[in-house]
């Protein structure tokens, strides 16, 4: 009897050695763990605020817009927009990519965040069509069928600044939040650029690999189906001298605190997340996808953690909750099969079988997934109102 080997975890947070970019010291804390207690400790966030300050007055007023915020409509970037309009008075545009799977409770947050704030808002939505193939491509190359949405959500909001003239944008959280691709420990200001979009976004696949990879003679794809998601000339960036930037290089990212604050101000409304219990995710982490319960659970194949262990490692290094806490819920919780991976095998015309083939050629040792032998998650309550390619399919 072969022996399941077993994961080395953070002793404080509990993520495993297949998550990304973790390192781990000689106590058995991981490196992302470090670098939140950097940031709590030893970053000074007043000079940082000083930095924004000047940021936001060198570009104050010299456009249409003050700024863009790209914006999905989750606790982050209705935060972010919160936060400028009402920290500096400042006039954004805001953009919106949706990439096809928005949910109700998120739409009616965008509504009334849009209406008690008072801004105008610029909304692109791709060719489904073409989205499908690039779903299917990228999790056939990569099993990450959100190709489309790394690269449009973080392109097409420059291509925005182009037209409008508008160098200043405003994302949300660091990456040294999530990960060491950038650190803490480096007291680095970070910035969304070319180097960042090329490295974490797109997988390792251009736009224009993407085409040649979809387009076929029996089915042709117009090049231009795929500039939505084409990083935009830098040589024009820079001649805008843009400057794009996560709010949380400079204030102190609290996820609880923020989404305390939209609630109380907005009337930002929490929803569940398939797989997560709701008392988990009080702070409403990654609400606003339907297609979010598959892809965690594309993660938990690969890798032996999902959306459960990633909230409770937030919850620990901020000190809302004990490690042991996290272990026993990580245990009960982690990892269950979603609804909507049925929704995801009818969009891309596979069985769960290829589905397991393709994600079995890409996990990451030691983890050995039991594809037979997980439970499912509770359906989620607006199950029966997303898209499907066939509507008997809804019963």
């Amino acid at each position: 009897m072969t022996t399941k080997p077993m994961l080395r975890r953070c002793v404080k947070c509990g993520l495993p050695e297949t998550y990304e970019t973790i390192e781990f010291d000689a106590a058995g804390v991981c490196n992302i763990c470090r670098g939140a207690v950097h940031k709590q400790q030893a970053i000074n966030w007043d000079e940082r605020k000083l930095l924004l300050d000047k940021l936001i007055e060198k570009y104050r007023g010299k456009s249409d817009y003050d700024c863009i915020v790209p914006f999905s409509g989750g606790k982050d970037s209705t935060f972010q927009l919160y936060y400028l309009m009402k920290e500096y008075k400042l006039k954004p545009l805001v953009v919106r990519f949706n990439h096809g799977f928005m949910r109700q409770v998120v739409e009616e947050n965008n509504q009334r965040t849009f209406k008690k704030l008072g801004v105008d808002v610029l909304e692109f939505t791709p060719n489904w069509k073409i989205v499908k193939r690039l779903m299917l491509e990228s999790f056939k190359r990569k099993t990450d069928f959100c190709w489309h949405c790394h690269t449009g959500i973080y392109s097409y909001p420059l291509r925005v600044a182009l037209m409008y003239k508008i160098p200043l944008v405003f994302w949300g959280e660091p990456q040294s939040e999530i990960t060491a691709y950038y650190d803490y420990l480096n007291d680095e200001i970070e910035y969304e650029d070319d180097k960042k979009f090329n490295m974490l976004r797109t997988l390792g696949i251009t736009a224009e690999d993407m085409h040649g990879m979809i387009d076929t003679p029996e089915d042709p794809v117009d090049k231009r189906d795929l500039i939505p998601y084409t990083y935009p000339d830098v040589k024009e960036l820079k001649a805008l001298r843009y400057c794009s930037v996560p709010l949380g290089s400079f204030i102190p990212w609290d996820y609880v605190k923020n989404t305390e604050l939209i609630k109380r101000e907005l009337g930002w409304r929490v929803d569940e997340v398939e797989g997560v219990p709701v008392d988990i995710n009080d702070h409403g982490e990654k609400i606003e996808c339907f297609m979010q319960g598959t892809r965690d659970y594309i993660k938990y194949l690969k890798r032996g953690y999902s959306r459960v262990a990633q909230i409770n490692a937030f919850h620990v290094r901020s000190g809302r909750m004990s490690s042991e806490e996290a272990f026993r819920l990580n245990a009960e919780f982690d990892g269950r099969k979603p609804g909507s991976l049925q929704v995801f095998l009818e969009y891309m015309g596979l069985t769960e079988d290829e589905f397991n083939q393709i994600v079995g050629q890409m996990v990451i040792p030691p983890h050995e997934p039991d594809f037979g032998n997980i439970p499912d998650a509770a359906q989620a309550w607006d199950f029966a109102q997303w898209y499907r390619e066939d509507n008997r399919k809804k019963s």
